[in-house]
């Protein structure tokens, strides 16, 4: 066992899943023990899955979606790969399940990935704010502004993907209005539910944002009344440059896929600094969570003869295909011991560089040819692979929070409900043992609501209001309370955006 240099932290656990039959392990839907084939589009599927995370104390799952097919490889349009493969195709929309789960647990979260190409802000922030009141404040938005070509051919009339950078100018303002539409449309105390004079929320507690911008005009008010979160927590996995900017600005959780854990502590440094220099936000303000695949074996030969078993089901075809969608590398053109090397790409440019060029703490003499890409990606996707016995797999996770200073970890499944089964099972009580994860969920300071908000597992309870955004988040200022009649609000607006 490593010894443990952080021992007042306690890891934040989520579960990395997706609306598909097959998320980072291409054909591992043969596999015997995976039932994904059909459960993924039945509603017991998933019913199970946040029992069985619950049972396991984990914080969240969060579930990944694309918009659009993974048809870089082998020529622009082709899906060949994907399709025959089922490489994250099919995939159902991802929040059309978080009901029946919320409605069979009390504690787990859920983050939901939803791009902002996918629709107008309005009607986004309305759905968003639905299900923050039918879960109670268990939801969280990953947001993302899509990296495939395919997506944007569908959604936007034809338009090709904006260029990389372009993608966050416009992915800011859209958030900028869903920050107004949940925190300056409605007044905390708008909704009166008064029977007596037969009002339910005073009209003068409402206010249209007028937003006027480069991409969207939205007048309000928002349709949705405040929610339990006031805002759900925001989540972010951008780790470019202008991706690492957004984070800084205005993630409450980040997902990172590094290599190494040189590598993400590199990662984590950088934003940190970046969000405490340019956006004075606070110490502690931002969760890293690392996403890795375990395989957990009775004997560390038992695990690895997993993994070799795993392989033998591995499509390198649906490899290739998902790490020319994440890239923008059509890998097809490469020959099969041709390395890759440092490219640009439009799609996800961490990506891109993660894998054709070497990460800090990583071999140096590794080639990265198509075949040796394509059989990392079959298990475990754009993330590591650590097996071993439970209590290998925990000594290195231990490592990882130690070296980097992660917060937390996603984890990917090789087969599933499998894979979480065995996390659940057999990792979870040990990280238990080592004090690095809690026994059990923490009791909510709240008389009325008993279940904890997904804010309040992140970043604790015992802030005066802790279901809302930390104080030096860019968006805590936006919040329209009751000490603001309407016009004392407009006029509060404008002083804080002209300074």
């Amino acid at each position: 066992m490593t010894s443990n240099n952080n021992s007042n932290k306690k890891l934040i656990l989520n579960a990395f899943e997706m609306g598909a039959i097959g998320h980072q392990n291409p054909g591992l839907w043969t596999h015997p023990r995976d039932t994904k084939t059909d459960g993924y589009k039945s509603i017991e599927y998933w019913t199970n899955l946040a029992k069985l995370l619950e049972r396991g104390k984990f914080n969240a799952v969060f579930i990944a979606d694309v918009l659009g097919g993974y048809d870089v490889y082998n020529g622009p349009g082709n899906l060949d790969a994907a399709i025959a493969s089922a490489a994250q195709w099919p995939v159902n929309e991802p929040s059309a399940v978080v009901s029946a789960m919320a409605a069979v647990t009390k504690n787990l979260s859920f983050g939901l990935t939803f791009s902002t190409i996918s629709e107008a802000p309005y009607h986004f922030a309305r759905r968003l704010a639905t299900l923050d009141h039918l879960t109670n404040g268990r939801v969280g938005w990953n947001i993302v502004s899509s990296y495939l070509d395919s997506a944007s051919r569908n959604l936007l009339n034809g338009e090709p993907l904006l260029e990389h950078d372009e993608r966050y100018v416009r992915a800011s303002e859209y958030l900028d209005v869903v920050y107004d539409l949940f925190l300056s449309s409605w007044r905390d105390d708008a909704v009166v539910k008064d029977k007596e004079r037969g009002v339910y929320a005073e009209p003068d507690r409402l206010r249209r944002i007028n937003h006027k911008g480069k991409y969207f005009t939205v007048p309000g008010p928002g349709m949705t009344e405040p929610t339990p979160q006031r805002l759900p927590v925001i989540l972010q996995a951008g780790a470019s440059k202008k991706g690492t900017a957004f984070a800084a600005r205005n993630a409450e959780v980040v997902f990172i896929s590094s290599p190494t854990p040189v590598s993400l502590k590199a990662q984590i440094d950088s934003t940190k600094k970046l969000a405490k220099e340019e956006f004075g936000r606070d110490e502690g303000t931002i969760k890293f969570l690392q996403l890795i695949t375990v395989i957990i074996g009775k004997t560390r030969e038992d695990a690895e003869d997993k993994y070799r078993d795993y392989l033998k089901h591995g499509d390198l075809e649906g490899a290739q295909a998902l790490f020319s969608g994440w890239t923008g590398i059509d890998i097809g053109k490469y020959g099969k011991d041709e390395e890759l090397t440092e490219v640009e790409s439009n799609a996800i440019r961490s990506s891109a560089q993660n894998w054709t060029k070497p990460a800090p703490g990583a071999p140096a003499n590794l080639k990265r040819t198509r075949e040796f890409l394509a059989s990392k990606i079959v298990v475990g996707g754009l993330g590591p692979v650590i097996l071993g016995t439970a209590t290998e797999v925990a000594d290195e996770i231990e490592n990882w929070v130690n070296v980097s200073g992660v917060d937390g970890f996603n984890f990917c499944y090789s087969v599933t409900p499998g894979s979480f089964e065995d996390i659940v099972d057999y990792l979870v009580p040990e990280l238990q043992s080592r004090g690095l994860f809690w026994d059990d969920y923490p009791e909510s300071n709240d008389e009325k609501d008993s279940n904890l908000s997904f804010r309040e597992q992140i970043f604790g309870t015992t802030r005066d209001d802790p279901k809302f955004l930390l104080p030096s988040h860019p968006a805590h200022k936006l919040r329209w309370t009751s000490e603001y009649s309407r016009e004392e609000f407009d006029k509060y607006l404008e002083k804080i955006n002209s300074s």
